[in-house]
């Protein structure tokens, strides 16, 4: 049995109320199933979570994170531009730490989106079945300087 199967690498979802959520739910009403490694986290807007967000779920056992939503759905102005920025702005942050960008994905997601969904997760789980869980221990270095903004 090799690290993965007895440790599953942890997949973390940002999903919104209004649409990525809801995606979620409607593969549970199908009686549909997604990996048990997966951790969703219903959020209002995903505009809500800084870069720190980000590095810190990693620096504390999350391999990977998908923010879900469609774009439209976030009450915040702006919300999905931010959102893109703030995930941009998380990239670079990650390359210092030694982290591949590939274990931060924004996927649009909406309320009826069951098989947009799973293969979102299927491919975040394909992804690290390649580049495998964060090798632990794992801190954040006083060279990485997060944002305030």
């Amino acid at each position: 049995m090799d690290k993965n199967q007895t440790n599953p690498a942890k997949i973390l979802i940002l999903a919104t109320l209004s649409g990525g959520y809801r995606g979620a739910d409607g593969v549970g009403q199908l009686h549909a199933d997604y990996p048990p490694n997966t951790y969703i986290l219903p959020v209002v807007c995903p505009s809500m979570f800084r870069e720190e967000f980000y590095l810190k779920a990693f620096e504390r056992g999350v391999d990977a994170i998908i923010v879900m939503f469609s774009g439209s759905d976030c009450p915040y102005k702006d919300g999905a531009s931010k959102t893109a920025d703030i995930v941009n702005r998380t990239y670079p942050l990650m390359k210092e730490l030694g982290l591949e960008i590939d274990r931060l994905r924004l996927a649009a997601i909406c309320t009826v989106c069951t098989t947009p969904f799973q293969r979102e997760v299927k491919r975040m789980e394909e992804i690290l079945d390649n580049i495998g869980p964060i090798e632990r221990p794992f801190s954040l270095t006083p060279a990485v300087q997060l944002s305030t903004a």
